[in-house]
Protein backbone atom coordinates (compact mmCIF):
# COMPACT_ATOMS: atom_id res chain seq x y z
CA UNK A 1 0.00 0.00 0.00
CA UNK A 2 1.06 3.76 -0.58
CA UNK A 3 1.86 5.85 2.01
CA UNK A 4 1.67 9.13 0.44
CA UNK A 5 -1.30 9.44 2.85
CA UNK A 6 1.50 9.57 6.26
CA UNK A 7 2.40 12.92 5.04
CA UNK A 8 -0.52 14.75 6.02
CA UNK A 9 -1.05 18.82 7.05
CA UNK A 10 0.46 19.10 10.54
CA UNK A 11 -2.71 21.33 11.44
CA UNK A 12 -5.11 18.85 10.48
CA UNK A 13 -3.24 16.04 12.18
CA UNK A 14 -3.30 18.41 15.47
CA UNK A 15 -7.00 19.49 15.07
CA UNK A 16 -8.32 15.33 14.97
CA UNK A 17 -5.74 14.29 17.35
CA UNK A 18 -6.52 17.25 20.35
CA UNK A 19 -10.74 17.10 19.81
CA UNK A 20 -13.44 14.62 19.78
CA UNK A 21 -15.22 15.50 16.73
CA UNK A 22 -18.25 14.23 15.63
CA UNK A 23 -19.40 12.52 12.18
CA UNK A 24 -20.40 15.49 11.31
CA UNK A 25 -17.19 17.57 12.69
CA UNK A 26 -15.21 15.30 10.62
CA UNK A 27 -17.78 15.99 7.33
CA UNK A 28 -17.22 19.70 7.75
CA UNK A 29 -13.45 19.36 7.54
CA UNK A 30 -13.36 16.83 4.99
CA UNK A 31 -15.53 19.39 2.99
CA UNK A 32 -12.67 22.11 4.07
CA UNK A 33 -9.93 20.33 3.04
CA UNK A 34 -11.39 18.95 0.11
CA UNK A 35 -11.05 15.67 0.94
CA UNK A 36 -12.44 12.09 0.85
CA UNK A 37 -14.59 11.49 4.52
CA UNK A 38 -12.89 7.90 4.52
CA UNK A 39 -9.17 9.94 4.08
CA UNK A 40 -10.15 12.06 6.99
CA UNK A 41 -11.06 9.55 8.97
CA UNK A 42 -7.90 7.16 8.49
CA UNK A 43 -5.88 10.49 9.19
CA UNK A 44 -7.59 10.91 12.74
CA UNK A 45 -7.02 7.10 13.14
CA UNK A 46 -3.92 7.14 12.18
CA UNK A 47 -2.63 10.41 14.80
CA UNK A 48 -4.65 8.86 17.75
CA UNK A 49 -3.63 5.23 17.94
CA UNK A 50 0.11 6.22 16.47
CA UNK A 51 -0.17 4.70 13.33
CA UNK A 52 1.30 4.87 10.06
CA UNK A 53 -0.96 4.69 7.22
CA UNK A 54 -0.32 1.17 5.82
CA UNK A 55 -0.50 -0.50 9.59
CA UNK A 56 -3.94 1.77 9.53
CA UNK A 57 -5.36 -0.08 6.65
CA UNK A 58 -4.04 -3.59 7.63
CA UNK A 59 -5.14 -3.56 10.92
CA UNK A 60 -8.92 -2.11 10.14
CA UNK A 61 -9.15 -5.07 7.70
CA UNK A 62 -7.53 -7.90 10.42
CA UNK A 63 -10.65 -6.73 12.11
CA UNK A 64 -12.53 -8.31 9.97
CA UNK A 65 -10.65 -11.91 9.59
CA UNK A 66 -13.03 -14.07 11.61
CA UNK A 67 -16.08 -12.72 10.25
CA UNK A 68 -14.67 -13.04 6.45
CA UNK A 69 -14.44 -16.56 7.99
CA UNK A 70 -18.12 -16.87 9.34
CA UNK A 71 -19.39 -15.45 6.18
CA UNK A 72 -17.74 -18.58 4.60
CA UNK A 73 -19.02 -20.95 6.47
CA UNK A 74 -22.54 -19.44 5.61
CA UNK A 75 -21.84 -19.48 2.10
CA UNK A 76 -20.99 -23.22 2.50
CA UNK A 77 -21.85 -25.99 5.11
CA UNK A 78 -23.74 -23.43 7.63
CA UNK A 79 -27.39 -23.93 8.16
CA UNK A 80 -28.25 -21.08 10.95
CA UNK A 81 -31.56 -22.30 13.35
CA UNK A 82 -33.41 -19.40 11.69
CA UNK A 83 -32.58 -18.96 8.22
CA UNK A 84 -31.20 -22.25 7.08
CA UNK A 85 -28.82 -22.32 4.31
CA UNK A 86 -29.73 -19.29 2.80
CA UNK A 87 -26.21 -18.52 1.97
CA UNK A 88 -25.35 -21.29 0.39
CA UNK A 89 -29.04 -21.57 -1.83
CA UNK A 90 -28.14 -18.24 -2.75
CA UNK A 91 -24.33 -19.20 -3.26
CA UNK A 92 -25.82 -21.82 -6.17
CA UNK A 93 -27.87 -19.06 -7.68
CA UNK A 94 -26.71 -17.51 -11.08
CA UNK A 95 -25.22 -13.14 -10.37
CA UNK A 96 -28.24 -10.98 -10.24
CA UNK A 97 -30.46 -13.38 -8.54
CA UNK A 98 -31.68 -10.53 -6.17
CA UNK A 99 -31.09 -7.82 -7.64
CA UNK A 100 -28.91 -7.06 -11.63
CA UNK A 101 -26.79 -4.78 -10.00
CA UNK A 102 -23.68 -7.33 -8.81
CA UNK A 103 -21.84 -5.40 -6.48
CA UNK A 104 -25.37 -5.11 -4.02
CA UNK A 105 -26.34 -8.49 -5.35
CA UNK A 106 -23.53 -9.72 -3.90
CA UNK A 107 -23.18 -7.72 -0.97
CA UNK A 108 -26.62 -9.35 0.11
CA UNK A 109 -25.47 -12.63 -0.90
CA UNK A 110 -22.41 -12.36 1.38
CA UNK A 111 -24.48 -10.37 4.25
CA UNK A 112 -27.20 -13.31 4.56
CA UNK A 113 -24.24 -15.65 4.96
CA UNK A 114 -22.45 -13.70 7.33
CA UNK A 115 -25.65 -14.16 9.40
CA UNK A 116 -25.74 -17.51 9.29
CA UNK A 117 -22.39 -18.05 10.00
CA UNK A 118 -22.93 -15.45 12.79
CA UNK A 119 -25.63 -17.91 13.97
CA UNK A 120 -22.42 -20.85 13.59
CA UNK A 121 -19.62 -19.73 14.91
CA UNK A 122 -20.50 -15.98 16.13
CA UNK A 123 -19.46 -12.65 14.43
CA UNK A 124 -17.22 -10.23 15.95
CA UNK A 125 -19.94 -7.98 17.21
CA UNK A 126 -20.07 -3.81 16.64
CA UNK A 127 -23.33 -2.00 17.71
CA UNK A 128 -24.49 -5.80 17.66
CA UNK A 129 -23.82 -9.11 15.59
CA UNK A 130 -26.34 -7.83 13.32
CA UNK A 131 -24.53 -4.70 11.60
CA UNK A 132 -21.04 -6.78 11.66
CA UNK A 133 -23.20 -8.73 8.77
CA UNK A 134 -23.54 -5.95 6.43
CA UNK A 135 -20.33 -4.67 7.14
CA UNK A 136 -18.57 -8.01 6.47
CA UNK A 137 -21.02 -8.98 3.40
CA UNK A 138 -20.44 -5.02 1.64
CA UNK A 139 -16.41 -5.40 2.08
CA UNK A 140 -16.40 -9.24 0.55
CA UNK A 141 -18.77 -8.13 -2.61
CA UNK A 142 -15.50 -5.03 -2.53
CA UNK A 143 -12.90 -7.42 -2.85
CA UNK A 144 -14.35 -9.36 -6.00
CA UNK A 145 -15.68 -6.33 -7.87
CA UNK A 146 -12.31 -5.20 -8.18
CA UNK A 147 -11.57 -2.43 -6.28
CA UNK A 148 -7.80 -2.08 -4.54
CA UNK A 149 -7.22 -3.22 -1.29
CA UNK A 150 -6.15 0.13 -0.38
CA UNK A 151 -10.18 1.20 -1.44
CA UNK A 152 -11.86 -1.44 0.06
CA UNK A 153 -9.64 -0.75 3.52
CA UNK A 154 -10.51 2.72 3.47
CA UNK A 155 -13.98 1.96 3.01
CA UNK A 156 -13.40 -0.37 5.93
CA UNK A 157 -12.31 2.70 8.06
CA UNK A 158 -15.26 4.31 7.23
CA UNK A 159 -17.44 1.59 8.37
CA UNK A 160 -16.39 1.11 11.51
CA UNK A 161 -16.49 4.71 12.17
CA UNK A 162 -20.20 4.62 11.77
CA UNK A 163 -20.39 1.98 13.54
CA UNK A 164 -17.92 2.92 16.71
CA UNK A 165 -20.50 5.65 16.81
CA UNK A 166 -23.75 3.52 17.12
CA UNK A 167 -22.36 1.02 19.38
CA UNK A 168 -22.44 3.48 21.89
CA UNK A 169 -25.51 4.82 20.87
CA UNK A 170 -27.37 1.31 21.30
CA UNK A 171 -28.07 1.21 24.82
CA UNK A 172 -31.10 -1.44 24.22
CA UNK A 173 -32.17 -4.00 21.86
CA UNK A 174 -33.60 -3.17 18.30
CA UNK A 175 -31.79 -3.41 15.06
CA UNK A 176 -32.33 0.44 14.67
CA UNK A 177 -29.54 1.05 16.13
CA UNK A 178 -27.82 -2.22 14.79
CA UNK A 179 -28.12 -4.52 11.67
CA UNK A 180 -30.08 -2.27 9.98
CA UNK A 181 -30.07 1.44 10.61
CA UNK A 182 -26.29 1.03 11.65
CA UNK A 183 -25.61 -1.51 8.73
CA UNK A 184 -27.41 1.04 5.90
CA UNK A 185 -25.77 3.96 7.43
CA UNK A 186 -22.12 2.63 7.19
CA UNK A 187 -23.28 0.92 3.45
CA UNK A 188 -24.89 4.57 2.61
CA UNK A 189 -21.66 6.11 3.75
CA UNK A 190 -18.94 3.33 2.33
CA UNK A 191 -20.83 2.96 -1.61
CA UNK A 192 -21.12 6.96 -1.92
CA UNK A 193 -17.27 7.70 -0.29
CA UNK A 194 -16.24 4.99 -3.10
CA UNK A 195 -18.04 6.22 -5.86
CA UNK A 196 -16.53 9.36 -5.18
CA UNK A 197 -19.33 11.72 -3.36
CA UNK A 198 -18.33 14.26 -1.52
CA UNK A 199 -18.12 14.15 2.34
CA UNK A 200 -21.26 16.25 2.62
CA UNK A 201 -23.06 13.62 0.54
CA UNK A 202 -21.96 10.72 2.06
CA UNK A 203 -23.31 12.64 5.39
CA UNK A 204 -26.89 13.25 3.13
CA UNK A 205 -26.74 9.73 2.30
CA UNK A 206 -26.26 8.70 5.89
CA UNK A 207 -29.80 10.73 6.98
CA UNK A 208 -31.73 9.28 3.68
CA UNK A 209 -30.71 5.48 4.81
CA UNK A 210 -31.33 5.94 8.68
CA UNK A 211 -34.67 7.64 8.22
CA UNK A 212 -36.53 4.01 7.38
CA UNK A 213 -34.98 2.45 9.99
CA UNK A 214 -35.64 4.51 13.16
CA UNK A 215 -37.63 3.38 15.99
CA UNK A 216 -37.45 -0.05 13.54
CA UNK A 217 -35.97 -2.66 16.68
CA UNK A 218 -35.87 -5.98 15.67
CA UNK A 219 -36.18 -8.12 18.60
CA UNK A 220 -38.33 -10.39 19.49
CA UNK A 221 -38.62 -11.04 15.67
CA UNK A 222 -35.22 -12.43 15.86
CA UNK A 223 -35.95 -15.51 17.42
CA UNK A 224 -38.66 -16.02 14.57
CA UNK A 225 -38.12 -17.60 11.36
CA UNK A 226 -36.38 -16.01 8.35
CA UNK A 227 -37.76 -12.20 9.86
CA UNK A 228 -34.23 -11.05 10.08
CA UNK A 229 -33.07 -11.64 6.99
CA UNK A 230 -35.06 -8.49 5.70
CA UNK A 231 -33.71 -6.62 8.26
CA UNK A 232 -30.14 -7.83 7.44
CA UNK A 233 -30.40 -7.50 3.52
CA UNK A 234 -32.27 -4.31 3.63
CA UNK A 235 -29.49 -2.25 5.26
CA UNK A 236 -27.11 -3.07 2.08
CA UNK A 237 -30.49 -2.24 -0.28
CA UNK A 238 -31.68 0.84 1.54
CA UNK A 239 -28.19 2.03 1.77
CA UNK A 240 -27.45 1.54 -1.69
CA UNK A 241 -30.84 3.37 -2.67
CA UNK A 242 -29.44 6.23 -0.51
CA UNK A 243 -26.09 6.66 -2.20
CA UNK A 244 -27.58 6.75 -5.08
CA UNK A 245 -30.22 9.31 -4.80
CA UNK A 246 -27.88 11.36 -3.23
CA UNK A 247 -25.33 11.01 -6.48
CA UNK A 248 -27.75 10.93 -8.75
CA UNK A 249 -30.78 13.22 -8.44
CA UNK A 250 -31.10 16.67 -6.61
CA UNK A 251 -32.93 15.43 -3.53
CA UNK A 252 -32.81 17.89 -0.57
CA UNK A 253 -31.05 16.70 2.56
CA UNK A 254 -30.58 19.07 4.91
CA UNK A 255 -30.96 17.05 8.35
CA UNK A 256 -27.59 17.39 9.92
CA UNK A 257 -26.04 13.69 10.31
CA UNK A 258 -25.42 14.22 13.85
CA UNK A 259 -28.70 15.17 14.50
CA UNK A 260 -30.69 12.27 12.61
CA UNK A 261 -28.09 9.45 14.64
CA UNK A 262 -28.84 11.51 18.13
CA UNK A 263 -32.65 10.98 16.98
CA UNK A 264 -32.18 7.86 15.97
CA UNK A 265 -30.38 6.67 19.70
CA UNK A 266 -32.83 8.81 21.83
CA UNK A 267 -35.77 7.20 19.73
CA UNK A 268 -34.18 3.67 20.29
CA UNK A 269 -34.62 3.78 24.12
CA UNK A 270 -37.90 5.38 23.85
CA UNK A 271 -39.38 2.78 21.16
CA UNK A 272 -37.76 -0.88 22.10
CA UNK A 273 -39.82 -1.31 25.24
CA UNK A 274 -43.33 -0.69 24.30
CA UNK A 275 -42.49 -1.99 20.39
CA UNK A 276 -40.73 -5.17 22.31
CA UNK A 277 -43.62 -6.09 24.51
CA UNK A 278 -46.22 -6.39 21.07
CA UNK A 279 -43.88 -8.42 19.58
CA UNK A 280 -44.13 -10.63 22.80
CA UNK A 281 -47.28 -10.67 22.38
CA UNK A 282 -48.34 -11.48 18.97
CA UNK A 283 -45.07 -13.24 17.68
CA UNK A 284 -43.93 -15.52 20.96
CA UNK A 285 -45.73 -18.68 19.67
CA UNK A 286 -43.48 -18.51 16.74
CA UNK A 287 -40.10 -18.44 18.77
CA UNK A 288 -37.60 -21.37 17.69
CA UNK A 289 -37.24 -23.63 20.27
CA UNK A 290 -34.90 -25.51 21.67
CA UNK A 291 -36.43 -29.51 22.61
CA UNK A 292 -33.26 -29.69 24.84
CA UNK A 293 -33.85 -26.41 26.54
CA UNK A 294 -37.61 -27.22 26.69
CA UNK A 295 -37.26 -30.53 28.85
CA UNK A 296 -35.81 -28.31 31.69
CA UNK A 297 -39.37 -26.10 31.62
CA UNK A 298 -42.38 -27.56 33.16
CA UNK A 299 -45.17 -29.30 30.94
CA UNK A 300 -47.51 -26.60 31.57
CA UNK A 301 -45.98 -23.57 30.66
CA UNK A 302 -45.30 -25.87 27.65
CA UNK A 303 -49.16 -26.63 27.57
CA UNK A 304 -49.71 -22.84 27.44
CA UNK A 305 -47.50 -22.00 24.27
CA UNK A 306 -48.68 -24.61 22.09
CA UNK A 307 -52.02 -23.18 22.87
CA UNK A 308 -50.74 -19.51 22.41
CA UNK A 309 -50.09 -19.93 18.97
CA UNK A 310 -53.88 -20.66 18.87
CA UNK A 311 -54.90 -17.98 20.28
CA UNK A 312 -52.94 -15.35 18.67
CA UNK A 313 -54.17 -16.77 15.60
CA UNK A 314 -58.13 -16.19 16.66
CA UNK A 315 -57.16 -12.73 18.29
CA UNK A 316 -55.24 -11.31 14.91
CA UNK A 317 -58.38 -12.53 12.56
CA UNK A 318 -60.81 -11.08 14.89
CA UNK A 319 -59.12 -7.60 14.58
CA UNK A 320 -58.15 -7.61 10.85
CA UNK A 321 -61.82 -8.68 10.41
CA UNK A 322 -62.56 -5.79 12.22
CA UNK A 323 -60.72 -3.73 10.51
CA UNK A 324 -62.46 -5.02 7.30
CA UNK A 325 -65.43 -3.50 7.84
CA UNK A 326 -64.77 -0.04 7.57
CA UNK A 327 -62.75 -1.20 4.64
CA UNK A 328 -64.05 0.43 1.27
CA UNK A 329 -65.27 -1.42 -1.61
CA UNK A 330 -62.25 -2.66 -3.81
CA UNK A 331 -63.02 -0.51 -7.12
CA UNK A 332 -63.17 2.52 -4.32
CA UNK A 333 -60.32 1.74 -2.20
CA UNK A 334 -58.08 4.86 -2.92
CA UNK A 335 -59.65 8.21 -2.04
CA UNK A 336 -59.69 11.75 -3.13
CA UNK A 337 -56.51 13.26 -4.13
CA UNK A 338 -54.66 15.02 -1.60
CA UNK A 339 -52.66 18.15 -2.41
CA UNK A 340 -49.80 18.69 -0.04
CA UNK A 341 -47.94 15.51 0.26
CA UNK A 342 -49.77 13.53 2.85
CA UNK A 343 -53.02 12.01 3.88
CA UNK A 344 -52.11 11.91 7.36
CA UNK A 345 -50.69 15.52 7.34
CA UNK A 346 -53.23 17.54 5.22
CA UNK A 347 -55.74 14.86 3.81
CA UNK A 348 -57.54 14.19 7.46
CA UNK A 349 -57.15 17.64 8.46
CA UNK A 350 -58.65 19.25 5.44
CA UNK A 351 -61.68 16.77 5.64
CA UNK A 352 -62.28 17.73 9.32
CA UNK A 353 -62.22 21.28 8.45
CA UNK A 354 -65.48 20.44 5.18
CA UNK A 355 -67.29 18.64 7.79
CA UNK A 356 -67.15 21.39 10.03
CA UNK A 357 -67.80 24.23 7.38
CA UNK A 358 -71.01 21.59 5.88
CA UNK A 359 -72.79 22.85 9.50
CA UNK A 360 -71.59 26.65 9.74
CA UNK A 361 -74.28 29.26 8.61
CA UNK A 362 -73.59 33.14 7.74
CA UNK A 363 -69.92 35.06 7.64
CA UNK A 364 -67.28 33.49 9.27
CA UNK A 365 -65.58 35.68 11.42
CA UNK A 366 -62.98 33.40 13.39
CA UNK A 367 -61.13 30.11 12.78
CA UNK A 368 -59.05 28.40 15.30
CA UNK A 369 -57.43 25.26 15.23
CA UNK A 370 -56.08 22.68 17.25
CA UNK A 371 -53.03 20.49 16.31
CA UNK A 372 -51.13 17.24 17.60
CA UNK A 373 -48.16 17.61 17.88
CA UNK A 374 -46.87 16.44 14.65
CA UNK A 375 -49.42 17.75 12.83
CA UNK A 376 -48.28 21.28 14.70
CA UNK A 377 -44.94 20.53 13.03
CA UNK A 378 -46.29 20.07 9.70
CA UNK A 379 -48.21 23.36 9.92
CA UNK A 380 -46.78 25.01 6.65
CA UNK A 381 -48.63 22.41 4.57
CA UNK A 382 -51.59 21.11 6.68
CA UNK A 383 -53.43 24.90 7.09
CA UNK A 384 -53.40 26.08 4.13
CA UNK A 385 -55.29 23.38 3.46
CA UNK A 386 -57.67 23.48 6.94
CA UNK A 387 -58.17 27.24 5.66
CA UNK A 388 -59.63 26.18 2.01
CA UNK A 389 -61.43 23.11 3.53
CA UNK A 390 -63.04 25.21 6.35
CA UNK A 391 -63.54 28.63 4.34
CA UNK A 392 -64.19 27.70 1.06
CA UNK A 393 -65.64 23.67 1.80
CA UNK A 394 -62.82 23.09 -0.86
CA UNK A 395 -61.69 19.20 -1.72
CA UNK A 396 -58.92 17.55 -0.86
CA UNK A 397 -57.55 17.90 -4.84
CA UNK A 398 -58.35 21.60 -5.02
CA UNK A 399 -54.60 21.90 -6.06
CA UNK A 400 -55.37 26.07 -7.29
CA UNK A 401 -57.21 26.88 -4.05
CA UNK A 402 -54.38 25.40 -1.59
CA UNK A 403 -52.22 27.45 -3.51
CA UNK A 404 -53.87 30.89 -3.92
CA UNK A 405 -55.86 30.58 -0.33
CA UNK A 406 -53.85 33.20 1.27
CA UNK A 407 -54.55 35.88 -1.27
CA UNK A 408 -58.33 35.31 -1.37
CA UNK A 409 -59.77 38.19 0.17
CA UNK A 410 -62.20 36.45 2.50
CA UNK A 411 -59.06 35.22 4.66
CA UNK A 412 -58.24 38.43 5.12
CA UNK A 413 -61.20 39.28 7.13
CA UNK A 414 -61.47 36.36 9.17
CA UNK A 415 -59.28 35.71 12.43
CA UNK A 416 -57.27 32.27 12.43
CA UNK A 417 -55.13 31.04 15.24
CA UNK A 418 -53.63 27.77 15.00
CA UNK A 419 -52.59 25.47 18.59
CA UNK A 420 -50.39 23.01 19.15
CA UNK A 421 -52.21 20.14 21.20
CA UNK A 422 -49.98 17.31 23.77
CA UNK A 423 -52.57 14.76 23.07
CA UNK A 424 -52.23 12.00 20.53
CA UNK A 425 -53.74 12.07 16.59
CA UNK A 426 -56.19 15.42 17.77
CA UNK A 427 -57.15 17.28 15.41
CA UNK A 428 -59.89 19.88 16.53
CA UNK A 429 -61.49 22.87 14.74
CA UNK A 430 -63.93 25.70 15.62
CA UNK A 431 -65.46 28.24 12.59
CA UNK A 432 -67.36 31.17 14.20
CA UNK A 433 -70.05 32.19 11.58
CA UNK A 434 -72.15 35.32 11.50
CA UNK A 435 -75.41 32.92 11.86
CA UNK A 436 -74.27 29.83 13.06
CA UNK A 437 -70.93 28.48 13.96
CA UNK A 438 -69.29 24.80 14.57
CA UNK A 439 -67.15 23.09 16.30
CA UNK A 440 -64.85 19.53 15.85
CA UNK A 441 -63.18 17.70 17.93
CA UNK A 442 -61.41 14.57 15.52
CA UNK A 443 -58.81 12.00 15.60
CA UNK A 444 -56.64 12.05 12.52
CA UNK A 445 -56.55 9.18 10.35
CA UNK A 446 -54.98 7.81 7.16
CA UNK A 447 -56.27 7.79 3.64
CA UNK A 448 -57.92 10.93 4.46
CA UNK A 449 -60.35 9.43 6.92
CA UNK A 450 -62.07 11.64 9.87
CA UNK A 451 -62.51 10.11 13.11
CA UNK A 452 -65.54 12.13 14.75
CA UNK A 453 -65.28 12.54 18.57
CA UNK A 454 -68.11 15.22 19.20
CA UNK A 455 -69.34 17.60 17.38
CA UNK A 456 -71.51 21.04 17.34
CA UNK A 457 -74.28 22.08 16.51
CA UNK A 458 -74.52 17.97 16.75
CA UNK A 459 -72.93 15.38 16.18
CA UNK A 460 -75.55 13.42 13.68
CA UNK A 461 -75.09 16.82 11.72
CA UNK A 462 -71.48 16.25 11.10
CA UNK A 463 -71.74 12.49 10.51
CA UNK A 464 -74.59 13.39 7.44
CA UNK A 465 -72.44 16.49 6.22
CA UNK A 466 -69.41 13.47 5.74
CA UNK A 467 -71.91 11.55 4.39
CA UNK A 468 -73.34 14.31 1.86
CA UNK A 469 -69.28 15.36 0.95
CA UNK A 470 -68.10 11.56 0.30
CA UNK A 471 -65.76 11.71 3.21
CA UNK A 472 -65.44 9.06 5.80
CA UNK A 473 -65.88 9.08 8.72
CA UNK A 474 -65.46 6.79 11.81
CA UNK A 475 -67.67 7.52 15.05
CA UNK A 476 -65.01 7.28 17.89
CA UNK A 477 -64.63 7.30 21.61
CA UNK A 478 -62.79 9.78 23.14
CA UNK A 479 -60.14 8.30 25.11
CA UNK A 480 -58.55 10.00 28.13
Amino acid sequence: MTTQADQMPEALVKELVQNTLTLGELVAIAEREKMPLSRVVATEAMAKEGKSYQELLSAVMAEFDHNFEALDVGLTWGSSFLLGPVGSDLACQPDGALIGDTLINRAVMYTLAAEVGNHEVGLNPCAGTGDSCPYTGLLRALREEGYSEEQVALEATLILKVGSVFRVGKSTTGCNMEGYGAGAAATAAALTDLRGGSARQVAQAMVLALSPTIAVPCTPRVMVSGLCASHIGGAILIGNLASNLVLKTTLPVDVDVDVMIAMAAKMHVQAAPPITAINLEYLQPYFKKSPHVELFVSEEIRETDRNRAETIVEKARGELRKMLTTSQPLTSVLGDVVIGGSSIAVGSPTNMARIAHSMIKGKITRIEIDLTVDLFARRAINVPAILMGAIYGARTDDLEMYRKVFDLPEIKEIEVKVNKVDIPEVQRIRIMAAERGAWLDARNRGGGRVGIIAAEPSLEEALEGAKRLGIQALLEERVI
